[in-house]
């Protein structure tokens, strides 16, 4: 029979699928000899069978009575003994960390006649044991049968005011005794019946309120953002409780071994003497630094900071680490691999390279381009010396300005009205989430850098500032020294230093965008977070197999590219190239009635298309620029049908002549289609149109020939878009080939014809197109749009959110491709033309080259290029790297 329960001594760090994170590291702590408190883990598998089943798992009752009684023998007390009673507490803990998303239960096992015994075994300490049990109550209704946690918290308010005092800590056991009574009544009114007063029955109600917490709304939207697996489930721990709310003399924390914010190495976290756990991590009451604990206790501070030691020798990275400490002994509750914000990141990888604990391959796969990203956004101008109204804990870095708003749901109204908003709360709650993603950034008033908004904010790259404690915040306005901001008005927030401005600050270009333009200070060049960039991306730059290329259609951009590391063009658009002024060729085009009308339209255009191209090979000269011809229908460059209707309607009213707009509007209406993008576009334009292919191909060759003489190298690549049949690209290569013959003579310039793969019926007869083209590039955006039967300038803000919301998409397959659907057809492509030509180069071109996630899977397939606009190249130079790394199956922790 399949086992569910593992005792903490029975497992290690390296079984995280199966006891989820927090219950391998508790497993992994107690196998290194550190002061964990007994307890077992129940499989994430349980888990999935239970939700599943949607009924109790069999076995898994036996199991746990089973390990249960080992723990009552380990700890000699019994769960529910009145005189002596064993309490627990009922964890989560899921492969990947998703804090605050899911459910905890502390003190399980107390109820009307165990809390004197609790009050007994505290030394009669009867504050300390009713305390525990209102805990308990308010958790476990709030938790397992849904009461609202608010009518809990009312009641806590009302029993403050009564006594006269602001923390819960100044209220006595009487006080506490009369607020069990009133959580029960709560408790009985939304449930029905009393708050259950046997020990197993709360700990079992719990185990399965934690199954059920998986699926919960928050979990379910942090697993999107977070792109977590939805089947993964999650494991229950049930460990014996210590207590950090016995007076002075214990207390909990939380602490990092370097700063999750930057990354530097020192004491970092967060301690509350007289708490729980969960106190720290709510934020409702504010902590103080962990280096606190060397006045307060100096033999646990001693303790901790050996431990925290052992532990980042051990895992080789940061580490987040939940403690308690009861009556002066140290209890460890937790470790993990600890989230951090993008530039710690960076810095932590590059630091433990230089200390020896890992190698460059493993450091880079430690950080994404994702996180890179984040680097490259900018920060505030502080130049104009803003004052600052106020100033907490930067918890997140980033600069985030926008319109304050006091609820989640607020900040998800505005965000869709396109609106930049900060949340601003006393503290986050996990059912924020939703308003946290859609906020531009984060402000509290209480809490610091391991409370829930800081942890929930540093995971998804959020501006965050914390434990502003100097604001009021109220139901729709907040003040602070003097100033009352109201919902509406805006502030800015810099979550690296913690300040909080009125109105919307200026912001500069990223020191890391500064490294990447080749005009960084030399100031700031040994700065670690620089250092560390240019050491991971050296790396990387040294260990991918694909090339990095850039979109690119003007020579500036190109120039960007190209100091952002581009090794080529992947995809040069050239209908950009007949906007603006040049309009009125177009027009003239597309009105010619002759071929001398036509050709002359043409002559004109050839000139400038030959200028274009020059300027975009001389930034590239030695490298490749995939030039595409011309794709959209011709009729996206000239206005509207409706606009020119209402022209030549108004016209005619007035009595005005209006015959080119009249000349215009009959072209529009000649050339209408139901479906543009299916229709006159493409190589299809090229065979109707005579010369106009023909003129850009002359352009290109006539360009690369001057760049030549020049003394320059220029790597010309002609693509055909909108290919579907191999016949289509043999007769324009054929006329191609004529013209470069004609124009190249003995320069030495040479040109590839290749074609975009973009069509479904081009990747299924790639053996075919490939005997006529030496390249493909696959353009992603219109292949996922033919693959899927989607109109991508529709259905994202038609009802993608729908299928998000539903889980039918992950994310949106034009921001990451879709593996089995369009993905396979990219592969049989890749596969079919190399088999008719093994010299085939291949490439993207699509959004995809810059995804994180694409790049690795072009990696598989065994592209030699992915292209992107120019702000992403770093990003996918550095997917490249990784892709390569962890395609090579190294061990890499």
């Amino acid at each position: 029979m399949e086992k569910f329960v593992y005792d903490f001594a029975e497992g290690n760090k390296d079984l995280k699928d199966l006891l989820g994170g927090k219950g391998a590291n508790l497993a992994e702590m107690t196998n290194l000899g550190l002061p964990v408190p007994a307890g077992f883990t129940i499989t994430t598998a349980a888990c999935q069978r239970y939700l599943a089943e949607g009924a109790q798992v069999e076995g898994l009752d036996s199991e746990i009575d089973e390990h249960l009684a080992a723990l009552e023998r380990k700890m000699g007390r019994s769960l529910g003994d009145p005189a002596d009673p064993l309490l627990v507490s009922v964890r989560s803990g899921a492969k990947f960390s998703m804090p605050g998303m899911m459910e905890t239960v502390l003190n399980v096992g107390l109820n009307d006649e165990s809390v004197a015994g609790l009050s007994r075994q505290a030394g009669g300490n009867d504050r300390f044991a009713w305390d525990s049990y209102r805990r308990l109550i308010q958790m476990f209704g709030k938790t397992v049968c849904d009461v609202p946690g608010e009518e809990f918290e009312d009641a806590l308010h009302d029993a403050k005011v009564r006594k006269g005092v602001k923390d819960d800590v100044q209220l006595d056991a009487d006080d506490l005794k009369a607020l069990v009574a009133a959580y029960k009544k709560v408790f009985s009114k939304h449930t029905g019946h009393e708050f259950p007063q046997d020990p197993r029955e709360q700990l079992d109600l719990a185990i399965a309120a934690v199954f059920r917490s998986w699926n919960a709304d928050r979990a379910v939207l942090y697993r999107r953002q977070e792109r977590i697996p939805a089947d993964l489930g999650t494991a229950v721990n049930v460990v014996a409780m210590v207590f950090g709310n016995l007076g002075a003399d214990s207390g909990t924390g939380v602490a990092f071994t370097r700063d999750p914010a930057t990354g530097e190495s020192g004491v970092y976290g967060d301690y509350l003497q007289n708490a729980q756990g969960e106190d720290v991590v709510a934020g409702i009451r504010n902590t103080v630094p962990l280096q606190d604990l060397e006045k307060i206790d100096k033999k646990s501070y001693d303790e901790l900071l050996d431990i925290m030691a052992r532990l980042e020798a051990h895992y080789h990275d940061l580490c987040d680490i939940e403690f308690t400490i009861e009556r002066g002994k140290l209890w460890m509750l937790q470790t993990r691999v600890g989230k951090r914000t993008a530039a710690a990141a960076f810095t932590i990888a590059a630091q433990l390279v230089e200390e020896g604990m890992i190698d460059l391959d493993e450091a880079v796969t430690r950080v994404s381009g994702a996180q890179l990203a984040q680097l490259m956004f900018p920060r505030f101008d502080l130049s104009a010396s803003p004052s600052a109204i106020t100033r907490g804990v930067g918890a997140s870095p980033g600069a985030a300005s926008g319109e304050v708003v006091f609820t989640a749901s607020a900040a998800v109204r505005a965000a869709a009205e396109g609106k930049q908003v900060i949340l601003v709360r006393r503290e986050t709650n996990p059912d924020d989430l939703p308003g946290m993603i859609a906020a531009e950034g984060i402000l509290t008033s209480r809490g610091g850098k391991t409370s829930h908004a800081a942890v929930v904010a540093r995971g998804m790259g959020k501006t965050c500032v914390c434990g502003a404690d100097e604001m009021e915040v109220g139901r729709d306005q907040f003040t602070v020294n003097g100033h009352v901001v109201h919902e509406g008005d805006t502030v800015s927030i810099d979550g690296t230093t913690g300040r909080v401005y009125l109105g919307a600050v200026p912001v500069r270009p990223s020191e890391v965008v500064q490294y990447f333009e080749g005009d960084l200070d030399p100031a700031l060049a040994n700065e670690p977070l620089v250092s560390a960039v240019h050491l991971l991306m050296t790396h990387a730059d040294s260990q991918a197999a694909l090339a990095v290329r850039t979109n690119a259609d003007t020579g500036a951009d190109a120039a960007r590219a190209r100091r952002f590391g581009a090794r080529g063009i992947g995809l040069c658009r050239t209908e950009h190239m007949f906007l603006g002024d040049r309009r009125e060729l177009v027009e003239k085009l597309i009105l010619a009635r002759t071929d001398a009308d036509r050709n002359e339209a043409l002559g004109a255009l050839q000139p400038l298309q030959r200028a274009d191209f020059l300027q975009i090979f001389r930034e590239m000269n030695g490298l490749p620029v995939t030039v595409r011809l011309i794709d959209p229908p011709l009729h996206e460059f000239l206005p509207s049908l409706e606009d020119l209707a209402v022209q030549v309607a108004v016209a005619k009213e007035r009595g005005e002549k209006a015959e080119h707009d009249e000349q215009l509007l009959a072209a529009v209406r000649r050339m209408h289609e139901q479906n543009p993008m299916l229709g006159l576009r493409g190589v299809r334009l090229g065979l109707v149109i005579p010369g106009l292919f023909a003129m850009q191909v002359r352009a290109i060759a006539e360009a690369a020939v001057e760049l030549a003489r020049e003394g320059g190298h220029p790597k010309p690549e002609i693509m055909v878009p909108l290919v579907g049949a191999v016949q289509e690209l043999e007769t324009v290569r054929a006329e191609a080939e004529k013209i470069i013959a004609e124009v190249v003579g003995d320069s030495g310039v040479e040109v590839l014809i290749g074609t975009m793969i973009e069509v479904p019926r081009a990747a299924l007869t790639a053996g075919q197109i490939a005997e006529a083209a030496e390249f493909f590039s696959f353009g992603t955006n219109d292949l996922t749009q033919m693959a899927w039967g989607f109109s991508r300038d529709d259905v994202e803000g038609a009802f993608f959110w729908r299928y998000l919301e539903l889980g039918i998409f992950g994310i949106s397959p034009f921001e990451s491709l879709d593996r089995d659907g369009v993905g396979r057809l990219v592969k049989i492509a890749s596969a079919e033309g190399r088999a008719t030509r093994p010299t085939l180069k291949l490439g993207v071109c699509g959004e995809h080259g810059g995804d994180p996630e694409s790049v690795h899977f072009f990696h598989e397939v065994g592209l030699d290029y992915v292209s992107c606009s120019p702000f992403r190249v770093p990003i996918a130079r550095l997917e490249a790297g990784r892709a390569a790394i962890t395609s090579t199956g190294s061990d890499h922790r």
